[in-house]
């Protein structure tokens, strides 16, 4: 059954839209949107150091997108306005790591497949990875949950419990460079923020506990991803892309149930 590119192409969608669904409805209560961008947006830099030092793409990448996020981390409170800096370091990053490719000889590389992702060309071992971090991703934010939960809701009232949100923060922090790892095969460094940000946010009008946040947004992303893969086949359009305006579809959806709720 793996044989077939389409069935690893659905298999990689699934796997990253249980990735992204728990981490993506704290990115979105926690207001990190650009949080996640800039992380997304360093993982080019990741790509060139892994192909520069002939070391797996997964490996490199997650490991610049967590000194990206952790640099976010000791910089914020410092004088910088946080919008500025994440605007300064994502595009930087991604500057920088487009010019560190045109360096790299004797290795050929498809920018276009790492910026907006090529999951048509996903293979068993991607399937592994992507997997495999999914399920890191899940257990992680599975394990800290009402703690990550607490200190999201109150930060005085997680100290007085004794959680300590800067802790917490680098649980999603280490899990947002996991995911960031894992999607870049699928939907590329451009839209990894969007499958994030989307399907958290297309859940929430829709859900009345936290819990239900992150399922709804799981099966939201599973179903992006499907039938994202479905119109790309369809309409002979780029995959990845295609996967995020269908949950941008799902997002305007809700939104009108929303308002029809409250009509």
């Amino acid at each position: 059954m793996l044989d077939d590119f389409m069935v690893r192409a659905a298999l990689a969608g699934m796997g990253v839209a249980i990735a992204a669904a728990p981490l993506g409805c704290f990115v979105v209560w926690r207001r990190m949107a650009y949080f996640g961008d800039a992380t997304a947006h360093a993982a080019i830099l990741g790509v060139a150091v892994s192909l520069a030092f002939s070391m797996s793409i997964f490996v490199g990448t997650m490991a610049i997108a967590l000194l990206m996020a952790l640099t976010v981390n000791v910089l914020s409170g410092r004088g910088y306005a946080m919008d500025t800096l994440l605007g300064v370091l994502a595009h930087s990053a991604l500057a920088f790591g487009l010019v560190a490719v045109s360096f790299i000889s004797g290795v050929r590389i498809d920018l276009m497949a790492y910026l907006f992702g090529d999951i048509l060309a996903v293979s068993r071992g991607d399937l592994a990875v992507i997997w495999g971090g999914a399920a890191l991703v899940v257990a992680l934010i599975g394990w800290r949950w009402s703690a990550l939960l607490m200190s999201t809701l109150n930060e005085d009232l997680a100290h007085a419990s004794g959680i300590a949100p800067k802790r917490e923060q680098l649980v999603l922090t280490v899990a947002l460079a996991i995911t960031v790892a894992v999607a870049i095969k699928v939907v590329g460094v451009l839209l990894i923020a969007a499958m994030l940000i989307i399907p958290a946010a297309a859940a929430r009008p829709v859900s009345r506990t936290p819990e239900g946040m992150a399922v709804a947004a799981g099966i939201i992303g599973i179903v992006s991803a499907i039938a994202g893969l479905r119109a790309a086949y369809v309409l002979d359009t780029p995959a990845g892309p295609s996967i995020v305006c269908v949950a941008a579809l799902i997002f305007l959806g809700a939104g009108v149930i929303r308002q029809l709720g409250r009509g």
